[in-house]
Formats: C-alpha cells, sequence, structure tokens
C-alpha cells in the first residue's frame, strides 16, 4: 500500500524527529542543577520514544484498515 499523502506525512514526521533529535538541549530551564536536567531528559526520552513506537504502531493499523477497505 503507498499512498503519496501518507508517503508524505511520513517523510515529514521523520524530519521532525530527525530535527528535534538534533536540537541542542537548553539546560538554563532545570531546577536543581544537572542532575535534575539529566534526569528530565531521561524522561524526555523515554516519552519520545514510546510517542515514536505509538505512532508506528498506529501507522501499522491504519495500512491494515485501508489495505481490508480495498481488498
Amino acid at each position: 500500500m503507498s499512498d503519496p499523502r501518507i508517503d508524505q506525512a511520513l517523510k515529514r514526521i521523520s524530519a521532525a524527529l530527525t530535527q528535534i533529535e538534533s536540537a541542542p538541549l537548553d539546560e538554563s530551564h532545570s531546577d536543581s542543577g544537572c542532575a535534575a536536567g539529566s534526569s528530565n531528559v531521561t524522561a524526555l526520552i523515554d516519552a519520545h520514544e514510546k510517542l515514536r513506537e505509538d505512532v508506528a504502531e498506529t501507522l501499522r493499523e491504519l495500512d491494515q484498515v485501508i489495505d481490508e477497505l480495498e481488498g
């Protein structure tokens, strides 16, 4: 299944994630120095990975639904 709109959306999502991952971290907002900043970054990375997995799973499910409708 290859819809140009879906392919374009996936490319835009991938580009956005790449941009987010390469952005410098602004540690000026950490509450109590490096330890708090480090735990905040770890929590953000964990949340990001979970979100990425959720999006990938949702896209797989959407592909299945579209395939069933087309088939």
